[in-house]
């Protein structure tokens, strides 16, 4: 479905993303793990075209996505889940969900019930204000938000960022479950135990460049990932 070849990307003089490549195959889940500063966060929205490459080739389904702007890669059915959730704060929650679908002009309640299925709580708090939910209820809405463009693609950056622990198992089973319905899921995740066990393919990324991949069964069981990575 999404193949980086050769990506590069650049600020100013420093080189983040040094020549990577790799494939996402369709209706899998692939993560990227690395430390901090790895060139993780970088990649994705490269992918999604809020940073400019500076050379290599994104391919989506065929086509070059390399250069479209960002609300064309959103048409194609790429979305993205930013790290820090970024939900707009003075908007009530149904508000929130009903601006990703902004390239839609189809009628939107069949999907607003969808997501209010996967998430009750959101359907609980349907006219709160999205600044005065938790961190938990935050990242929810920021995935409810990213289905609402009917995404074939969801990047998700660091859904589990800041949140307690019984609240990470709750992300994980809805990352399941958006997988189950077909999506593929490109996950970028400081909690690498838990993003290896559900992914097809893992990469790490350090200073800009693959340096390991494999199954996320693989990676779970090389030492060198344990003891970079999964702390034992």
């Amino acid at each position: 479905m999404l193949k980086i070849d050769n990506l590069k990307v650049n600020y100013g003089g420093i080189e983040a993303v040094k020549g990577i490549s790799f494939d996402v195959p369709d209706n899998s889940i692939v993560t990227l793990i690395g430390a901090n500063g790895a060139g993780k966060s970088t990649t994705l929205r490269t992918i999604a075209g809020i940073v400019e490459a500076s050379g290599g080739i994104i391919t989506y389904d065929g086509e070059d996505i390399l250069h479209k702007k960002t609300h064309e890669i959103v048409g194609t059915g790429i979305t993205l889940v930013p790290e820090g959730r970024r939900v707009f704060p003075d908007l009530t929650v149904l508000e929130n969900i009903k601006i990703g679908a902004y390239l839609r002009k189809d009628d939107l309640s069949d999907d607003i019930a969808m997501v209010y299925d996967l998430f009750p709580r959101l359907k609980e708090r349907n006219w709160q204000l999205a600044g005065t939910l938790s961190g938990g209820e935050q990242q929810m809405l920021a995935v409810a938000r990213a289905l609402m463009a009917k995404p074939k693609l969801i990047m998700m950056d660091e859904p589990s960022l800041g949140l307690a622990p019984i609240v990470v198992q709750g992300i994980f089973d809805i990352i399941k479950e958006i997988h189950k319905q077909g999506v593929t899921i490109l996950l970028i995740e400081q909690n690498a135990n838990m993003a290896l066990k559900i992914a097809d393919m893992a990469y790490v990324l350090e200073t800009g460049s693959i340096t390991m991949s494999g199954t996320g069964k693989e990676l779970l069981a090389d030492e060198r990932v344990k003891k970079a990575y999964l702390g034992t």
